[in-house]
């Protein structure tokens, strides 16, 4: 993946997960990974769960626990 799509996809899944930073955080968790389970393409989900594989840089926690819960199932 490249530089520029890895960078989309972490100020993607950051966005996200300021929406749901107002729940108990395991509820923000849990609602950033339903979020991209539905919504993203498989491709964009393979992308940040790469990224994520490789440190993770620039992700807030909310969406790292996120990525790190979707790359379990």
């Amino acid at each position: 993946m490249s530089h520029n799509s890895a960078d989309r996809l972490v100020k993607m899944a950051n966005q996200i997960g300021k929406f749901f930073a107002a729940q108990r955080h395991s509820d923000a968790v849990a609602g950033t990974a339903e979020h991209l389970k539905k919504f993203w393409d498989p491709r964009m989900r393979a992308g940040i769960i790469d990224h994520v594989a490789h440190g993770g840089a620039g992700l807030d926690e909310v969406p790292l626990q996120a990525v790190q819960k979707l790359a379990t199932k």
